[in-house]
């Protein structure tokens, strides 16, 4: 290594000798302002993802579906056995029965008693559809809600179901 008579060769590398070294330390890890940026950045997209995820339950009217399904199997039920068939609604759920002759009996297979899936609202009290063995039923409605969603089931004179709102 030079060295002037001053001394100044020797400060200016080791001045250059030092900041080589101060910006291989600065390379060597991330400031804390990008640090922040980053987690601002996944913050937001972890947002994003959560708020475009669809509820997990399914929505009412999928459950409204469901059971003016099984209210028509029911119907058809009545009619192939010659015998009346009743469903009875409440706000816990809905099951089958079939008379005999001498008495209801709950019916099995398809027809197990079903509860309504989490949060749906129904019927306080028990709402009773009787379908004879013709098919035809006293008119009646089951009313199904859950947040700003309501269906309506409805029973006509003639048995047919059909689902409202």
């Amino acid at each position: 290594m030079r060295t002037s008579a001053t001394g100044r060769a020797d400060r200016a590398q080791a001045a250059r000798r030092r900041a080589v070294s101060d910006s291989a330390k600065r390379k060597a890890g991330f400031t804390l302002v990008e640090l922040m940026v980053t987690i601002a950045v996944i913050g937001l997209a972890a947002g994003a993802v959560v708020l475009s995820m669809p509820d997990p339950r399914p929505a009412v009217g999928v459950e409204a579906e469901q059971f003016a399904a099984r209210l028509a199997r029911a119907r058809e039920e009545a009619i192939m056995t010659n015998r009346p068939v009743a469903v009875e609604a409440d706000a816990s759920g809905y099951r089958f029965a079939q008379f005999d002759g001498t008495a209801w009996t709950p019916l099995n297979g398809v027809f197990t008693p079903r509860t309504w899936a989490e949060g749906v609202a129904a019927p306080a009290g028990p709402v009773r559809i009787v379908f004879d063995p013709t098919g035809i039923a006293d008119p009646a409605q089951v009313r199904l809600s859950r947040d700003e969603q309501v269906r309506t089931i409805s029973i006509d004179g003639a048995g047919e179901v059909s689902i409202n709102g």
